[in-house]
């Protein structure tokens, strides 16, 4: 929610400064600048930091299960003894 309404500030500030430069405001550029740059920002993290995929490796249930408080789905925990690593997968059920 937070995400989104940066992402909608930063495109609003990004396009005020292109108007404006547009019409002959030399000094909107950092705001031009700026906004451009948090706008390109924001979406490569949205686009470079999704969670990978529970398939392949050795994932075995933890038992740990709890409501995810953003999307309020029931979530599970799942980890790989070869790895280390934890992932965090929707379960079809409550806990």
């Amino acid at each position: 929610m937070l995400r989104n309404a940066i992402l909608v500030i930063a495109l609003l500030v990004a396009g005020g400064g292109a108007i404006a430069l547009a019409a002959g405001h030399p000094e909107a550029m950092p705001a031009a600048i700026w906004g451009g740059v948090l706008t390109v920002a924001l979406l490569f993290e949205r686009w470079r930091y999704q969670p990978p995929p529970a398939a392949g490796g050795n994932w075995q249930p933890t038992g740990e299960q709890f409501i995810d408080p953003e999307s309020g789905a029931a979530m599970e925990v799942l980890y790989d003894p070869g790895t280390g690593e934890r992932r965090y997968v929707a379960k079809a059920g409550k806990p």
